[in-house]
């Protein structure tokens, strides 16, 4: 974890940003983000949200990511798409958030999902 993002959880705000499912569906219906999926890949091939592209945790390179428009993060229940979350924000990406409740919480609200 970065001091910044230390810091920040000290005074109180969230070091985490986020995106509301709301949020997302729109953004994945206008094409104005790009989805990435940091589970790993046998994790992916059973089920993800449609237009989700795998780059996983284990092998997350923050410059490897998309960068022509911003970038949503997601995992099976967000915990480790808020790591790499930190990770892309260290190494200085500011157009990335995370959806914390994950491919279970798309499902679960009945998002389009992809083999």
């Amino acid at each position: 974890m970065s001091l910044s993002n230390l810091m920040s959880m000290l005074k109180g705000g969230s070091s985490v940003p986020a995106i509301e499912h709301e949020e997302l569906v729109q953004a994945c219906l206008k094409g104005a983000c790009h989805v990435v999926d940091v589970r790993e890949p046998a994790e992916y091939a059973s089920g993800h949200i449609e237009g989700a592209v795998n780059h996983p945790l284990s092998r997350f390179v923050p410059s490897a990511l998309p960068q022509d428009k911003p970038v949503v993060l997601v995992c099976q229940a967000g915990g480790r798409s808020a790591r790499a979350l930190g990770l892309a924000h260290d190494a200085g990406r500011t157009d990335i958030k995370h959806y914390a409740p994950g491919t279970a919480g798309w499902r679960a609200r009945g998002g389009p999902m992809a083999m």
